[in-house]
């Protein structure tokens, strides 16, 4: 009876446990975080949300995606993203990378395919399109692509619209961002950013 006892006061004292970490870490911390974040990061606490103006706001405007996460671009007019293998593209409920080895024989046939209709679609030799132009990234979703490959895309984008070449080169400038704290990652411009920039200036 005894025993029955000691492990009865066991498992209420290993269930009050469970029911404060509960408590704390799955209730009051997460709201805590969340509270701070968005008084201080409004915009990037819920979802870093970009409108049909490209504002940085969340309650103006319609939202036509988040500066967080890529999406697949159907316009040939505009910037078009890196390639993507979460899903059938930019899917965030299927977020991953190939997992293709760098010497895989399809990652390198798939890279030549890409290397060749990129070639072909911006009228420039196969050995100037750059590498982020052809491969996934890790996790499928990236929203950025190198200002070589913006750049490689400006004569197009601005024939479809109708713009000077100078014109979008300036958009691509505004739009790329430095390395983070200035050591990390590389430069990058945001697709979903500089083509809303475009049909601004092009009035569409």
């Amino acid at each position: 009876m005894k025993d029955l006892y000691a492990l009865l006061r066991q498992s209420l004292a290993g269930l009050r446990v469970l029911i404060a970490a509960t408590l704390v870490l799955g209730v009051v911390y997460p709201g805590v975080v969340y509270g701070v974040a968005a008084v201080a990061a409004p915009w990037r606490s819920h979802g870093s949300l970009v409108t049909g103006t490209g504002a940085h706001t969340t309650d103006a405007g319609t939202a036509v995606g988040s500066a967080l996460l890529g999406q697949l671009v159907d316009d040939e007019g505009l910037f078009q993203p890196r390639p993507s293998a979460a899903g059938a593209g930019y899917d965030p409920l299927d977020s991953y990378g190939s997992n293709y080895g760098p010497e895989d024989p399809d990652l390198i046939a798939a890279i030549k395919q890409r290397k060749a209709e990129i070639a072909v679609r911006e009228g420039v030799d196969p050995a100037d399109v750059p590498p982020d132009a052809v491969t996934a990234s890790g996790s499928g979703l990236d929203p950025d692509i190198s200002p070589a490959y913006a750049a490689l895309q400006v004569p197009r984008v601005a024939r479809a619209h109708g713009l000077a070449e100078d014109a979008v080169r300036r958009l691509v400038s505004e739009h790329t961002s430095g390395r983070t704290w200035g050591v990390l990652g590389e430069p990058r411009v945001n697709v979903l950013e500089l083509n809303l920039a475009v049909r601004v200036l092009a009035g569409s």
